[in-house]
């Protein structure tokens, strides 16, 4: 009896010593949750073309009424005007002019161009013209230039064709053009002058005494 006893207790020990083990096992660790993917960096916007640098409407304006004064009569229409025609120029010249004519006609000319990038310099002008034209008048100028890349392209006969007719003075403007390059000479004149002509003008880095 004793035998049988003993041996239930031995049968019972070596059931619950494999329970006991599996509870004081340590749990299996949680696995980590897969690493989130990178984000994609971000798409860089196409950068637009840089334009070239030009003159604002308002500094043209500043620069011409310290030419011919503040609040003078008709510039600001004339400015106007031309810039909504030809938009922001990337230049502009000072100076003045004096010429005659007698059917035959002479200009001769000089001031100071005004480069948004390669900065200022010296320029003079010259130039013949014929047609009905009589007369002798002084000016002041101020040229709004276009598309002027590069400075040394200024240097060069434009064509011009211009009716004026007149007296004391007075606001007139022209368009000269070669190539691109688009020059819009506003003049103050002093004199009288009346008539139609063309001919040409000539830019160039030194005063001439001849015209052509």
């Amino acid at each position: 009896m004793m035998v049988a006893r003993l041996a239930v207790l031995v049968a019972t020990m070596l059931v619950a010593v494999p329970a006991a083990a599996q509870a004081v096992a340590p749990a299996a660790a949680p696995e980590a949750p897969p690493a989130a993917a990178a984000p994609a960096p971000p798409v860089a916007a196409p950068v637009p073309p840089a334009k070239p640098p030009t003159y604002a409407e308002t500094d043209v304006l500043g620069a011409a009424e310290g030419v011919f004064g503040k609040g003078a009569e008709g510039l600001a229409d004339i400015v106007r005007k031309t810039f909504k025609d030809r938009g922001q120029p990337n230049a502009y010249i000072v100076g003045r002019e004096a010429g005659g004519a007698f059917i035959i006609g002479v200009r001769y000319g000089s001031g100071m161009l005004y480069h948004k990038v390669e900065g200022d310099r010296k320029v003079h002008w010259t130039g013949p013209s014929v047609g009905f034209d009589i007369g002798g008048d002084g000016s002041k100028v101020f040229a709004l230039v276009y598309n002027l890349n590069d400075t040394e392209d200024l240097y060069r006969r434009y064509p011009a064709a211009e009716g004026k007719a007149y007296a004391i003075g007075g606001f007139t403007a022209n368009y000269l053009q070669r190539d691109n390059i688009v020059i819009v000479p506003i003049k103050l004149g002093v004199g009288w002058r009346l008539g139609l002509n063309a001919g040409y003008l000539k830019f160039s880095k030194k005063g001439k005494v001849l015209p052509f």
